[in-house]
């Protein structure tokens, strides 16, 4: 390559972090794959993956984790959806008759936190093969209140500070009485009841109208995505709603900064939940097809969506950089005249 493409290509990579400093640009995303889950064993006391609502990445472990709203268990794949383990969950003592699990996420050393939907409660346990979490046993409830299939979908943790932020379904054809919500605050976990135990300093981030979305389905930060380190786009949000298909990048003031499309893809499918990796790879689940008889499938998967990340790692800019250093001194060096004998 000639220098001053070269140095073109440099200048063009130079913008696109600029830009990354307040938005991660979810218009540049494309599909890298698609894959269909594992349904494994939905019988009592087995775990199914028939609709996965949830999914959390495990950077340690280099994994991803999912759960179905059938609240049997939690599922550990691969990030192209091979499945790796699962562990079930005993409802035991903790109030819920639903079990309806929507929210997922991670905080490090096998440790994930699991919500439940109607009861808008939360469930801390530490992940093992083959075995099984009492979720009463470090539980908090976020707001003490039954609201039913309106409620909690999703939940994310701030690996920064340990802070945490949820949203609340809500109902479009009843807004008034179950209304959308996006939450941030602290939660803490202790054995017992959820709402008799635990603490949580939840509140309302932003007025959730501000995002126009039908409903809200899931929430991911994108503070964990190396890039963005020390940048405003860490402080974002991603988004999901189901009613809207889309997925949004939006700041804590609740602008929109990036969109999503998400209607061209699996159109028969319900996507529910989303999680990012380090490196900005963005993860999606979605039930099985919801017409699965009308497209002629007679037996549905759940799926795992890869969103390919156009955010590069920061020594690659170093890289580019340096290779721009270099450039400079060899032009200076070609103009200057060669000495004579």
């Amino acid at each position: 390559m000639k220098p001053r493409y070269l140095i073109a290509a440099i200048a063009a990579a130079a913008s696109v972090s600029a830009q990354a400093t307040d938005s991660i640009n979810l218009g540049s995303y494309t599909v890298a794959g698609t894959y269909a889950l594992d349904i494994l064993n939905g019988t009592s006391g087995g775990i199914s993956g028939l609709e996965a609502s949830a999914v959390a990445y495990a950077r340690d472990r280099g994994t991803l984790f999912f759960v179905g709203d059938e609240g049997t268990g939690v599922i550990e794949i691969s990030r192209t959806g091979q499945t790796l383990g699962n562990m079930t969950f005993d409802w035991s003592n903790t109030g819920s008759t639903k079990h309806d699990t929507e929210g997922l996420t991670y905080l490090g050393g096998g440790v994930l936190v699991v919500g439940e939907e109607r009861l808008q409660d939360a469930y801390r346990f530490t992940y093992a093969t083959g075995g099984s979490a009492s979720l009463a046993a470090n539980s908090v409830s976020i707001s003490n209140t039954n609201v039913g299939n309106n409620g909690m979908e999703g939940i994310s943790f701030d690996p920064r500070n340990g802070s945490f932020v949820t949203v609340k379904q809500g109902n479009p054809s009843d807004p008034v009485t179950y209304p959308e919500g996006i939450y941030a605050g602290t939660l803490t976990f202790s054995a017992g009841l959820a709402g008799t135990t635990g603490t949580s300093t939840m509140t309302q981030l932003f007025d959730p109208a501000l995002m126009g979305l039908a409903t809200l389905s899931d929430v991911q930060m994108l503070s964990p995505v190396d890039a963005l380190a020390g940048s405003a786009a860490a402080d974002n949000l991603l988004v999901l709603s189901l009613g809207s298909k889309k997925l949004i990048e939006v700041n804590r003031l609740g602008q929109i900064m990036s969109s999503y499309d998400l209607s061209g893809i699996l159109p028969g499918n319900a996507i529910e939940g989303v999680t990012i990796d380090e490196k900005g790879t963005i993860y999606l689940v979605a039930e099985q097809l919801q017409d699965e008889y009308a497209v002629g499938i007679t037996n549905p998967r759940s799926q795992l969506i890869v969103l390919s990340a156009p955010v590069p790692e920061p020594e690659t800019y170093a890289m580019m950089l340096a290779g721009l250093g270099l450039l400079g001194v060899a032009a200076r060096n070609k103009r200057e005249p060669r000495g004579t004998a």
